[in-house]
């Protein structure tokens, strides 16, 4: 027998036993904090047509995902974040009512990575999408919503880091920075580069007040009072109006008791380019990516043929089960299994002692002692 087939490819896995109820227990007790903010369960497709994840849309590189055809030639993607999924769905069956629609879901998405680095190309993610809502109320109910369910989890140490993409974008916008060099920039503001940021804005004729914010953006990280240092930096610019969104966001957090855990990062880029309001991520020792990752959409459902103001959020299981696990945060099982072991004589006895308790919703294994 070829031994091969006996182990999962590169960035899969196989989860069985604790592991596997204490994943089922997880996701459980993370799904009832959606279905308490008042959120609708909706499933869709595993895989779907290329251009629901076209560069257009503005999700992962293509080069990422797992793309096969379909017997017409049709091009199909394993899904690698749910966020278009929901926006075609949402778009299709829920037409503009003059209400928010709540969803959330639960399932796989696949990713795959060019450097693998330990990173899994499976995860399973649960989430929640706000379609149809533009009031800041919606930012934070999503922001306090994805923290209720670290704290569900049993976290305590973690922090909710949040940003702007409109903060960056009007900077750069503001600037008249070209496209090449607003690609180069994204890039290495996303490495905290500072030196490489002043290098190549100094070649480059903007204005001196933008240049140094962009400057400092891979420092500009804090507490209420980057807040109130990045309102004071931005007097004059249309930046300053995503700051103010923050400050209103933060306001509201405070009401919801939550505002605790949360920071500020005003260099913070998502690599999901359809995002164009509040990001935000969170973090806890143990994983070195984030358990939580969100933020505002609103355009993405225009490219289904409904514009609708949007944010979402989701939650990756397999980073938050592994800060869960290095951190020693076990909780106990909701229902403890019951073994009744049983001779052949005592077999009838045993079957009806089981189906007592399994009536009573107890979960009952039963052992034949042969011996």
């Amino acid at each position: 027998m070829n031994q091969k087939i006996l182990h999962t490819p590169e960035g899969v896995r196989d989860i069985y036993g604790d592991e596997c109820e204490r994943k089922q227990a997880l996701e459980q007790r993370l799904h009832k904090v959606l279905s308490s903010y008042g959120y609708r369960d909706i499933e869709t497709p595993t895989f779907e047509y290329f251009d629901v994840f076209g560069s257009d849309v503005g999700t992962i590189p293509s080069k990422d995902l797992y793309k096969f055809f379909d017997r017409e030639g049709h091009t199909l993607v394993l899904r690698p974040d749910f966020t278009p999924s929901i926006a075609r769905a949402a778009s299709r069956y829920y037409p503009d009512e003059g209400r928010p629609v709540r969803l959330c879901y639960m399932g796989p998405t696949f990713v795959n990575h060019q450097e693998h680095r330990g990173r899994l190309k499976e995860n399973t993610e649960i989430g929640a999408e706000l379609i149809g809502e533009s009031a800041y109320d919606a930012d934070a109910e999503i922001i306090a919503m994805g923290t209720s369910m670290l704290l569900e989890s049993g976290l305590k140490d973690f922090q909710i880091s949040i940003g702007h993409a409109g903060f960056y974008e009007s900077l750069v916008g503001q600037a008249g920075i070209d496209g090449d060099t607003e690609e180069k920039l994204r890039l290495l503001i996303h490495n905290h580069n500072s030196f490489g940021v002043r290098q190549l804005l100094s070649g480059n004729s903007i204005d001196p007040k933008i240049s140094g914010i962009l400057t400092q953006l891979t420092s500009m990280t804090g507490d209420m009072s980057m807040l109130e240092k990045a309102y004071e930096l931005t007097e004059g610019l249309k930046a300053r109006e995503p700051v103010r969104r923050l400050m209103q966001i933060l306001e509201l957090l405070k009401i919801y008791g939550l505002d605790k855990h949360v920071s500020f990062d005003f260099g913070m880029l998502s690599a999901y380019m359809y995002y164009t309001g509040v990001i935000f991520r969170g973090y806890t020792y143990g994983t070195g990516d984030a358990v939580i990752k969100g933020g505002r959409y609103d355009t993405l459902l225009g490219h289904f043929g409904r514009n609708a103001p949007s944010a979402g959020f989701v939650v990756v299981l397999s980073n938050l089960l592994n800060a869960l696990q290095r951190q020693r945060i076990v909780a106990p099982p909701e229902d403890e299994l019951v073994t009744i072991t049983y001779t052949p004589s005592e077999r009838e006895d045993a079957h009806r002692r089981a189906a007592a308790l399994r009536a009573e919703g107890r979960r009952v294994e039963m052992v034949l002692n042969a011996t």
